[in-house]
């Protein structure tokens, strides 16, 4: 059994998606981010960085103690080599893979991480910060874009855990005003990963609770609150 730690984000669909894929037995604990609940001690003890999610295996392949796993790259590779799937065995695909999982972690969604909140939950809308970050995140869609039309199919070629670490990111183009017509490739790409069933399943896990998303919430989101709730002078 698997505890995935875990709030219905675009880095949460990455593990609920991988998990699903891979057919493991888990259990989602819910961890509340607009409440603070990643500030945690117990959480903090699996998850120093206060950030969702997080995974503890209570059968490590090492068959030792409960294993807890933090950050979604590493997340994705220990998932990937303790069951043999969805990361190649062989030298060059490996890494192939690999790079573009960390592409996805140093841009994509830092970058998309960053437009959102600027253009889309920032209190004060600064022009200089929203053009910035759109303009490097049409950049980092151009470059999966180019990626695909290489490859013809998936992000390193077959299907792997490179797909899964970019496709909740890119789910949130509408919202942030982009159009997939312009990246056609990436628009097959979309539509080809969302309708597998077990990344429907993956996305289908966990809802924000029905509150009000009000100024402590999105100070405590948005780590103005961290200080505070850490305990830190």
């Amino acid at each position: 059994m698997i505890d995935l730690y875990y709030a219905p984000t675009p880095n949460g669909w990455k593990i609920s998606i991988m998990l699903e894929e891979l057919g493991l037995p888990y259990q989602v604990i819910p961890v509340n981010i607009r409440a603070g609940e990643q500030f945690n001690p117990e959480f903090l003890a699996i998850s120093p960085n206060n950030r969702i999610p997080a995974i503890v295996d209570h059968d490590p392949a090492d068959g030792g103690a409960p294993f807890s796993v933090f950050e979604t790259g590493a997340i994705l590779v220990y998932l990937a080599e303790k069951t043999g799937r969805l990361l190649p065995s062989d030298l060059r695909g490996r890494s192939t893979t690999i790079q573009w999982v960390m592409w996805q972690m140093a841009g994509l969604g830092p970058m998309l991480g960053q437009h959102g909140h600027f253009a889309l939950y920032a209190a004060e809308k600064i022009p200089y910060a929203i053009e910035r970050y759109r303009d490097e995140a049409a950049r980092l869609y151009g470059v999966l874009d180019r990626q695909l039309a290489k490859t013809g199919a998936y992000v390193a070629g077959d299907y792997s855990i490179a797909d899964i670490a970019c496709f909740p990111w890119t789910m949130t183009h509408k919202a942030q005003g982009f159009t997939l017509d312009d990246y056609p490739n990436v628009k097959r790409w979309y539509a080809e990963v969302r309708a597998r069933p077990q990344v429907q399943a993956g996305l289908a896990i966990g809802k924000f609770v029905k509150e009000p998303f009000d100024e402590e919430s999105r100070k405590i989101m948005f780590g103005q609150r961290a200080k505070e709730v850490l305990g830190r002078k």
